[in-house]
């Protein structure tokens, strides 16, 4: 009995001990059975805030084991729940909020805190992903995020094809990209942000077969998206299906009234088809719905140009660059409406205003070089010529140029050189086969003639141009002449005169009578320029030389307007 007695008071004892420590060990219970049910009632970012500091407070205090993990699991769930609605409203605000900066990080704050806890939540870490997507992200957390993002979804397509879609529009290397992709497809195979990101990279590797069967399905699963209209009309425009290219973007236009883009694509294509007065239309129309944008105003500036209205075009410029007086393409354009006018000082003038107030590159030396040419400053182009020709020793356009303006200048033997490393660049050149032979025809210089050479080059540039070509096919006269083969030289000379145009003919008229007399042809320019060296003793210009006729030494094809910047 004595034994009973003692050992209740053993239990009460023990009571009156434990009790205050569960009660220390649960101190935060409160606070936790709180913010359990303000969670149940919660309807704002506020009260969704409470139930977060209710839970931190809890675990402060104390809790046991079992609310302890109760506790972090409800502070994980508020606080991505309350991430996830700031970045679906961030995403959903068009135009973005002028605080957007502000939101993503509120939201990325809460995320992070629930993944710290709960990293196993694959919606979550996709949110991560795209909030750093944005301007200021952080890009390794975007890559971890992601991977996370898809290690966690097997269990949900939708999610797991979302993901690689993303990490493949990140990926460097195409096959890459391609893994992702077809990954994403098979998870999702009417996944059409995937279906067009393939199709997009299927045309950007030349594959448009492939490219156009990605998006011929995404229009029929979704028929009222226009970004895959405009971006099926790039691929038809590489297939060269020109008529089926304008329907999509008649589609696109359809869908999107407002927008000049599928305009602008319609432009294009017209200009690709030489069809200028239907370019020109669509650039007007565009331009009633987008007066101000410069991609609209380059490319009718362009259009313009090839119709020949160069006034116009400049005022299309000139507005642009009454806008942005900085803009490079702007000046570019100008400057090739200029020297289309023939107006080379101008031109000059600007490509040099633009050498001095930003960067250029090498197209843009070029472009100057071909202007210096053009407006008989011979020496200046040879000097940017071969700046260009010391970084890049095998740039065709450039020694093209260099030898034209060399020619231009009677340095003859230092023209020959630079067209022999241009052919073994581009050997099917009918411009420089024919300039090549006809130095080779008709130099004065003795050493410097190859009759034979020249034939060969001629009868190659004749092929090439179907002997439709009057100034080539008078080359080929000169080739024949300069072999003693006058009668030859006489039948393709009066060829030559049969197909020519008018202003062609007062030279080509000489020519033949030269070969009439049983003479071969000769040739010496020298521009008479300030800065030009006096040309070497081998290349003193002879006692008599005729004038060349403009169309023997044509100068490289014009380089192509640059393309104005998308819209």
């Amino acid at each position: 009995m004595r034994a009973i007695v003692r050992c209740a008071g053993m239990i009460c004892l023990a009571a009156v001990v434990v009790a205050p420590m569960l009660a220390a060990e649960n101190e935060g219970l409160a606070d936790l059975d709180e913010a359990t049910r303000l969670k149940v009632v919660a309807h704002t970012l506020g009260d969704l805030g409470q139930v977060i500091q209710l839970c931190e407070s809890a675990l402060e205090k104390g809790l046991d084991e079992d609310n302890t993990k109760l506790a972090k699991t409800l502070l994980a769930a508020t606080s991505i729940q309350r991430g996830m609605i700031v970045a679906d409203e961030l995403f959903d605000q068009m135009p973005p909020d002028p605080n957007w900066r502000q939101y993503r990080d509120f939201a990325l704050r809460n995320l992070e805190k629930g993944l710290k806890i709960d990293p196993r939540q694959p919606r979550a870490q996709l949110m991560v992903a795209k909030l750093n997507l944005l301007p200021g992200g952080d890009a390794e957390q975007v890559k971890r995020a992601l991977d996370q993002a898809i290690q966690l979804s097997t269990d949900e397509p939708g999610l797991r094809a979302a993901a690689l879609t993303l990490r493949a529009g990140l990926a460097e290397a195409p096959e890459k990209k391609l893994a992702d992709l077809n990954e994403a497809l098979r998870a999702v195979p009417h996944a059409l942000a995937a279906l067009r990101a393939r199709a997009g990279l299927y045309a950007d590797q030349g594959q448009y077969d492939k490219a156009l069967a990605d998006l011929d399905r995404a229009v029929q699963l979704k028929p009222d998206h226009p970004g895959t209209h405009l971006l099926r009309a790039v691929v038809l425009v590489e297939l060269k299906r020109y008529d089926e290219a304008i329907a999509s973007l008649d589609k696109a236009h359809q869908l999107q009234p407002n927008s000049p883009v599928p305009l602008i694509q319609k432009a294009r294509i017209y200009g690709l088809e030489e069809n200028f007065k239907a370019a020109l239309h669509e650039l007007n129309l565009a331009h009633e719905l987008a007066p101000a944008n410069p991609t609209v105003l380059l490319l009718r500036a362009t259009v313009y140009q090839e119709l020949g209205q160069g006034d116009k075009a400049l005022e299309d410029v000139d507005a642009v660059l009454a806008r942005n007086p900085d803009h490079a393409d702007a000046r570019r354009l100008r400057a090739l409406v200029l020297a289309g006018e023939g107006k080379f000082d101008a031109a000059i003038a600007e490509m040099e205003q633009l050498q001095k107030s930003q960067a250029t590159d090498t197209m843009d030396r070029l472009r100057l070089a071909m202007f210096y040419a053009a407006g008989e400053k011979p020496q200046k182009a040879v000097d940017l010529y071969t700046k260009v020709l010391e970084q890049q020793p095998d740039n065709a356009f450039a020694l093209r140029g260099r030898a034209d303006a060399l020619l231009s200048m009677g340095k003859h033997a230092q023209a020959i050189a630079d067209y022999e490393k241009f052919l073994k660049l581009n050997p099917d050149d009918p411009g420089v086969l024919n300039n090549l032979s006809w130095v080779l025809s008709t130099s004065p210089f003795d050493q410097l003639r190859d009759g034979k050479r020249a034939l060969e080059l001629a009868l190659k540039a004749c092929e090439l141009t179907e002997y439709k070509k009057a100034h080539i096919l008078s080359t080929l006269a000169a080739a024949y002449a300069e072999l003693g083969q006058f009668d030859t030289a006489i039948q393709w000379s009066q060829k030559a005169l049969e197909v020519a145009s008018g202003r062609e003919k007062a030279s080509l008229e000489k020519e033949l009578a030269t070969y009439k007399q049983g003479k071969p042809f000769r040739e010496l320019l020298s521009a008479p320029e300030p800065e030009q060296e006096k040309p070497a003793e081998e290349e003193g210009p002879p006692e008599k030389h005729e004038q060349a006729p403009p169309e023997k030494q044509q100068p490289p094809d014009k380089p192509e307007p640059p393309a104005p910047p998308e819209a």
